[in-house]
């Protein structure tokens, strides 16, 4: 596949026509070149992005909704070649890719009947001779920085309600799984969406970037990667002073207390810490487990993770390549510091290269025990298919560990008990908490973080309006 760039409604090759090669992680193999944004590339999208915000504001929020529907069924018809692409880009398997097509579709579905219901408001005047009207419109044009783990669903969460409030959006996919957006936008393109009002921009995530927040005329920024990428584009938007969403970092426990229903528990545990290969930022990091039920928890759970599968994505694999070989000397370098510092592997904990040595990184599903809190482990986000065993005796203990933390994006528990849950959601330093459940990202729920993992949400009534700013007008009569 050889990718381009989109702007003003039509694809195109960059400037001077470079590009970049896309790998497939399992067998390292060039699948294709990606056309890579110059400087003059990002400005003419900004100026289309300008003057398509003004065509896609004109219009009314049901014509936009009529065009996201056909976006809807567009990417539904077409699930199948778009979870292909990504899993031979980024490695998940296909059975996860297929879902998560779904997903980012369910948002497409969601924001055309949200925006719709964008209200303003009538206030009583101080004054018989006063009207006053508030209104709600879309902030301007955005900027959309997405990452390479959810590379549809991360991109769709972020355009579907920017687009049904009346943004123009310039996305930015990352460098390692352009094709994926390529595929979105070729439906964008078939659906007929006013010019201007979507651009996709492929290359240098520095030059691309900085053109973006230097320009005032971009007056949003939405970004989903690293807490420590977030702050640099944080500090860089304050000097245009635009609104800014951060998707960012997560470390998030997962606590299996003494009344807990171990087979639902066990099930909980494997969905969130391996569910692509343990690369998504709500992943269980830290496994507490009381000490009452250590031994038969841990019995289940290893038995479960043994049964799990690593290779290839498109061959039914439960666990697919890790991104590349930066993220699979993390893991190793967590996995040695347990083992050095006393843990103990119970299952799986020495990854390979695929292909006789030759391909891509493997690491199994693995499991540590004997972890302690001083573990590297235990303190950064592994971003891999490995979840340490901690355990407790105090539930008042449990939550400060877990809260010990400067993230606080997601958290899960696992207890019979209403009261002991309601103590732990109110308890937990986190934007989303799961009680005895794995589900944090249904689309109408507002998805995000606190403390270094952000601000901002996406998904439900709560996505749209980080799009939309507030007017009063006062008509004096």
């Amino acid at each position: 596949m050889n990718g381009k760039l989109y702007i003003g409604g039509k694809f195109c090759e960059a400037a001077d026509g470079a590009t970049f090669d896309v790998v497939n992680p399992y067998n390292l193999k060039k699948i294709g070149e990606q056309a890579a944004a110059t400087k003059a590339d990002v400005v003419r999208a900004i100026d289309f992005a300008e003057t398509g915000f003004a065509s896609l504001k004109a219009l009314t929020a049901h014509r936009r909704a009529d065009l996201l529907r056909k976006l809807y069924a567009a990417m539904l018809a077409n699930e199948k070649e778009i979870a292909e692409t990504m899993t031979e880009e980024q490695g998940k398997p296909l059975k996860e890719a297929i879902g998560e097509v779904r997903y980012a579709a369910s948002y497409v579905q969601w924001y055309a009947e949200e925006g719709i219901r964008v209200q303003g408001d009538i206030l009583a005047p101080s004054s018989s001779k006063m009207r006053l009207h508030v209104l709600r419109e879309p902030v301007g044009p955005v900027a959309l920085i997405t990452p390479w783990n959810f590379p549809l669903a991360m991109m769709v969460r972020k355009l579907a309600p920017a687009i049904a409030a009346g943004c123009s959006v310039i996305a930015k996919p990352a460098g390692q799984t352009p094709f994926t957006a390529v595929k979105f936008f070729q439906l964008i393109d078939q659906v007929g969406f006013p010019e201007g009002s979507c651009q996709l921009l492929t290359g240098s995530a520095e030059l691309i970037g900085e053109v973006l927040l230097d320009d005032f005329r971009i007056r949003k920024l939405s970004f989903t990667g690293s807490t420590e990428v977030g702050k640099r584009l944080a500090q860089k938007s304050a000097a245009t002073l635009k609104r800014v969403s951060m998707e960012l970092g997560g470390h998030a426990p997962l606590i299996i207390f003494s009344d807990a229903d171990i087979k639902k528990a066990v099930k909980g545990a494997v969905l969130s810490k391996y569910l692509n290969s343990g690369q998504a930022c709500i992943a269980s990091n830290r496994l507490y487990v009381h000490t009452a039920i250590k031994a038969d928890f841990v019995a289940a759970l290893t038995e479960s993770v043994r049964g799990l599968k690593v290779g290839n994505g498109m061959e039914n694999a439960d666990i697919g390549p890790v991104i590349d070989q930066n993220a699979y000397q993390k893991i190793a370098l967590h996995v040695d510091d347990a083992c050095a510092k006393g843990g103990k592997v119970l299952t799986g904990g020495q990854g390979y290269r695929a292909i006789d040595g030759a391909g891509g990184y493997l690491y199994p599903a693995t499991l540590l025990d004997d972890v302690d809190d001083q573990m590297l482990i235990v303190n950064e986000e592994t971003f891999g298919p490995v979840l340490p065993i901690l355990t407790f005796e105090d539930d008042d203990d449990v939550i400060r560990r877990a809260n010990a933390t400067p993230y606080g994006l997601a958290a899960y528990a696992y207890t019979e008990s209403l009261t002991r849950a309601t103590k732990v959601m109110e308890s937990l330093e986190f934007g989303m908490i799961g009680i005895n459940t794995p589900g944090l990202g249904a689309v109408q729920t507002p998805f995000g973080g606190v403390k270094m993992s952000g601000y901002g949400r996406e998904g439900g009534k709560y996505g749209i309006e980080e799009y939309l700013q507030t007017k009063i007008v006062n008509i004096g009569l």
